[in-house]
């Protein structure tokens, strides 16, 4: 399996417009972050989480040419306004593309982009052409793509919810403030994690960086990476506060498992 980290930066991105703190006026790369995206290759299946806003850019940097599913997480406008650049892929696959979500997820998605949802046209360019999958509501639910295991597990966040996902000993777990026991047990035993940690200081809707360590120290994954980053995380800085075994995540980030 190859993970992509597309993206890792908080709903605004890093640099924020107009901000003149030193985080958004570095000149370190890796504290430049496009919104929170993945791509994911493995046995041959290319799988894509959420459409950020910067997809395109995103895509371009990583010669992405082939997608097969997407998967969302939740509906806000960060993880879902990048869909119209999807299709790319159905030109380039001269098909629809299959997503996959929560019902409660999929619903807002269609009720936001409904274009995106209809008939697939004659000409694929003229607009997205997606199959929706609604997995059901349960806390936790198992299905396949391609014959990939994937489980999906429900996730609060602030007063709504998302959904992680766990591909063999892979899991990701982006905007969420509260963990239920469902999500722990569905999170034993894996080897890496990819955890929301948006700020130092409390958030209504995301993990802080205290509370995602007490998480991580809890699951005890191999290795955990810290995403969704606002510009309060300076990343050579974060990088040196941590315990051996958890770093930050960056635009551009590969991990080979």
């Amino acid at each position: 399996m190859k993970i992509v980290v597309l993206g890792c930066g908080s709903s605004g991105g890093v640099p924020l417009i107009g901000c003149q703190c030193p985080v958004c006026q570095s000149s370190d790369p890796k504290n430049n972050r496009t919104r929170v995206s993945l791509f994911i290759e493995i046995n041959g299946v290319n799988l894509l989480i959420d459409t950020s806003p910067d997809l395109r850019e995103q895509a371009l940097r990583h010669d992405i040419r082939q997608v097969d599913a997407v998967l969302y997480t939740h509906d806000h406008a960060d993880h879902t306004h990048g869909i119209d650049e999807l299709r790319s892929f159905n030109y380039l696959n001269k098909d629809s593309l299959p997503v996959y979500g929560s019902d409660k997820t999929l619903s807002g998605i269609e009720k936001r982009f409904p274009y995106a949802f209809g008939p697939k046209p004659e000409t694929v360019w003229y607009r997205p052409s997606l199959i929706s999958h609604r997995i059901p509501g349960e806390n936790v639910h198992d299905f396949t793509i391609k014959n990939i295991p994937i489980i999906m597990f429900k996730q609060n966040h602030g007063g709504g919810e998302s959904s992680g996902y766990r591909i063999g000993d892979f899991a990701y777990s982006t905007d969420t403030d509260y963990l239920p026991e469902t999500a722990f047990a569905a999170l034993e035993g894996v080897d890496t994690w990819i955890v929301d940690c948006l700020r130092y200081q409390h958030s209504p809707s995301h993990s802080t960086l205290q509370n995602t360590l007490k998480w991580i120290q809890r699951v005890r994954p191999r290795q955990a990476i810290l995403t969704h980053m606002a510009h309060d995380f300076d990343y050579q800085t974060l990088l040196n506060e941590l315990p051996a075994g958890i770093v930050p995540a960056f635009d551009g980030m590969i991990i080979e498992l």
